[in-house]
């Protein structure tokens, strides 16, 4: 595989003034591991020089829960790795200098080693291993697509099917609605109820409800996958995912109705449901399905790469 080359910091004093995501290299001179491979990143407001092989323990630990199958916990973190190559080429102008921050709302989520002893407690040195694991037999491998490192976003759960990228940020090949194998006994807070007041609608819509609660709701519109798509609410036409920024849902596979003169939103599955459902990944790896198969099922059409050379079966 060909990895991507992060130049020293000392290279970037002498590159005129260049932000340090504006010379990141693919495919790059020199094939690097994990350990080899450079990052900046943003935590806490400032900026700090750290290794893939470090900071992707923390973002594999805060993004997928330890317990889960060793095969979804690989899948996880060549999708993280590989997330985090993508925003290195790709800067935000939010934290120009680093190649990503741990905010999960800006890139993805991040624990320090002494948040991850807090959360896990007696099962810190088992959890631990179980993530080191899973980025040491992964050392290195991108999913890429025409050459590149995929922008491979990922999600909670979902409802059956995935979202297409279509949807909310624009058409990418490889992030096409698939099935994902996850349902309610599988994931827990599957299906969840949001009751909003009809104040509260009024508010956060800045619109003056109808005294006849039947007029409250009008036509919804659902996409392939099964999400929804518009909704109107009050008069108002609204995208599901502006519903479910303003109602504070889970995702944007909801129903709605009127109960006792308040909207009740039922939603199912977390998240924004493009690409890599983690709780699917996970059903997927209990039904025998190796981490390659789990990338190529939510990435279709993209690549696996990993330099033999490097390959953890030759260490």
């Amino acid at each position: 595989m060909k990895r991507i080359f992060f130049l020293s910091m000392a290279m970037l004093l002498c590159a005129a003034g260049l932000s340090i995501a504006a010379v990141r290299l693919w495919p790059p001179e020199t094939p690097k591991d994990d350990a080899g491979t450079v990052l900046t990143v943003l935590t806490d407001g400032e900026l700090r020089e750290t290794t893939m092989a470090d900071y992707l323990i923390g973002v594999v630990a805060a993004e997928m829960p330890a317990s889960f199958e060793p095969e979804a916990l690989k899948a996880q973190a060549v999708a993280a790795r590989t997330y985090i190559l993508d925003r290195a080429a790709h800067p935000v102008e939010a934290h120009r200098d680093a190649a990503v921050c741990a905010d999960p709302g800006c890139c993805c989520a991040h624990v320090t080693d002494d948040e991850m002893r807090e959360n896990w407690g007696r099962d810190y040195r088992k959890n631990l291993r179980r993530i080191r694991t899973a980025v040491r037999e992964t050392d290195g491998q991108v999913l890429t697509y025409e050459g590149a490192p995929i922008r491979a976003v990922f999600h909670s759960s979902s409802g059956g099917q995935t979202e297409a990228s279509a949807a909310l940020w624009g058409a990418v090949p490889y992030l096409v609605s698939v099935s994902s194998p996850e349902t309610a006994e599988t994931v827990p807070g599957f299906e969840t109820t949001v009751t909003v007041s009809a104040q509260d609608a009024q508010k956060a819509l800045e619109v003056e409800l109808s005294d006849d609660p039947a007029q409250w709701l009008g036509e919804t519109v659902r996409d392939g996958a099964d999400r929804v798509e518009t909704i109107m609410i009050g008069g108002k036409t609204l995208s599901g995912a502006e519903a479910r920024s303003l109602f504070s849902l889970r995702s944007t596979n909801f129903t709605a109705e009127v109960v006792d003169g308040n909207l009740v939103f039922h939603v199912i599955g977390s998240g924004h449901g493009v690409g890599m459902s983690q709780y699917g990944a996970n059903v997927m790896a209990q039904q025998g399905s190796g981490y390659q198969e789990i990338l190529a099922h939510y990435y279709p059409g993209t690549a696996l790469e990993q330099d033999d050379a490097n390959s953890p079966q030759n260490k």
